[in-house]
């Protein structure tokens, strides 16, 4: 027994992994965390036609949505407070595992109830997955190659969300709904058997997991997305100020239950650091620009323009091309660059890119469309992996696992204030909705590059 924990430390103790488990484990982690971001962004577009097969409502159906991105917000944090205890690994595999088989159950749906729970379990395994994601990075890559294991990542998770609309449309174009969801098994099943064989031991902290503060958690962040989705959907004040409330009252109890504590559930302790602080201010900022962009520009083409959802796919995929093209060269200059620079001047591109979609001609060309959107993709990708680099080396190593945890919900809650932004600039005008959300992911981006430059003068100053 005695030996087997002395070889657990010391393979936790290695920095880095050997190039071939490298790539194993890494494979592993891009599957897992794909299948994750593609169906954040899948389920979307396939909304109606799942809607008239189940012969359900619009409205009921919006669950479908609300109750996988609630799910992987509300226990993002728990999950990854969880790898700190009992290794990231298993709470990976376990993630994968369960995302696999919710997926079959989705695949396998025969009503509305039983799909939004089937989707219930699937965004559970995947915040276990996004919440560990990042930390295992670190102890997959030795610390000079981490800028890159953070561009790989950013690249999957980026072009998965991206091309989330376009699959979807060309998937519906020869099949039925059940397949977007079908897809994921074989794929689940390659991650889970990579994982057991490939994926890094890591030492484990000697605190507890505290029940009180999962549960807290969970209301807390649950009610928080809830909240945005009744606000996206123009929801009246009688509904919308309880759950203003709740929420307030659920992060206040939150706090003060894990007061004191070494390794809190929700870190506040890694917000003491500026730099983590700025880097998590600089990724909430950044995705609800792309979440702006992403929502109201679909609506811009197809109603405005007169595109087909299918045409709309391919006229937002230069976005994702150019991320898949940067992200890797902006996680190889991160190793020797500054990440605030590096996302700073990303992020001026990105506002750059936004604000020439706002001065698109009246009846613009693909071309019209397409360099701007590929514009936008080189700003965005030149930001990622440089920020996740900022936030895990901001923070102590024993801290992997919230610090991890923050990159993945810092995501879905500028995603989240996105969508919500969108639906609001929708109900100011109807014509004009794009063009203010537009505005307002410009002004985002660049309220997000100011704070990654700011890094520099703080990095600076703590040296």
């Amino acid at each position: 027994m005695s030996s087997t924990l002395n070889a657990d430390a010391a393979l936790a103790e290695r920095d880095g992994l050997p190039p071939d488990a490298r790539r194993l484990a890494m494979i592993s982690v891009a599957i897992g965390v794909g299948m994750a971001s593609l169906d954040t962004a899948i389920a979307n577009t396939a909304l109606p036609a799942i809607a008239e097969q189940l012969n359900t409502t619009p409205a009921a159906s919006v669950w479908i949505v609300n109750v996988y991105q609630l799910a992987m917000v509300a226990t993002l944090l728990p999950f990854a407070a969880l790898g700190e205890v009992v290794g990231y690994r298993r709470v990976c595999i376990f993630g994968i595992g369960l995302f696999t088989l919710a997926s079959l159950a989705c695949a396998l749906a025969w009503s509305l109830p039983s799909l939004v729970v089937a989707r219930l379990f699937q965004g559970i395994g995947g915040a276990a997955m996004m919440g560990v994601n990042t930390a295992l990075l670190r102890a997959i890559y030795p610390s000079h190659l981490q800028g890159r294991g953070f561009g790989f990542n950013s690249l999957v998770v980026a072009v998965g969300f991206a091309v989330g609309p376009t699959m979807a449309s060309l998937i519906l174009a020869t099949a039925s709904w059940p397949w977007l969801f079908a897809i994921n098994v074989p794929l689940g099943v390659v991650a889970v058997l990579l994982a057991r064989r490939a994926l890094p031991v890591t030492s484990r902290a000697a605190h507890k997991i505290d029940a009180m503060t999962a549960i807290l958690n969970v209301f807390a962040f649950g009610l928080l997305i809830l909240t945005f989705g009744d606000a996206a959907h123009q929801e009246g004040w009688h509904k919308l100020l309880p759950e203003v409330i709740a929420t307030v009252i659920f992060f206040a109890l939150l706090l003060r239950r894990q007061s004191g504590h070494a390794a809190p559930m929700l870190p506040v302790d890694l917000f003491k650091r500026p730099l983590f602080t700025l880097s998590a201010l600089t990724a909430v900022c950044t995705f609800a620009a792309q979440g702006l962009a992403f929502v109201s520009l679909p609506f811009y083409f197809e109603v405005t323009l007169g595109r087909s959802p299918i045409e709309t796919g391919f006229l937002m995929t230069p976005w994702a091309a150019l991320v898949a093209v940067m992200a890797p060269i902006a996680g190889r200059l991160s190793d020797r660059y500054s990440p605030g620079a590096l996302g700073g001047i990303g992020l001026a591109l990105l506002s750059s890119g936004l604000v020439a979609m706002l001065m698109l001609p009246a009846n613009p060309s693909a071309l019209d469309i397409g360099w701007r959107m590929a514009w936008c993709g080189v700003g965005f990708g030149f930001f990622q992996a440089p920020n996740l680099k900022a936030i895990m080396g901001s923070a102590p190593k024993e801290r992997a696992g919230g610090a991890s945890g923050i990159v993945a919900t810092a995501r879905l809650i500028g995603q989240a204030t996105g969508a919500a932004l969108v639906a609001y600039c929708f109900t100011l005008s109807a014509t004009r909705g794009t063009s203010y959300a537009l505005v307002l992911a410009a002004a985002f981006a660049g309220v997000a590059s100011v704070a990654s430059f700011s890094r520099i003068v703080v990095g600076a100053r703590q040296a």
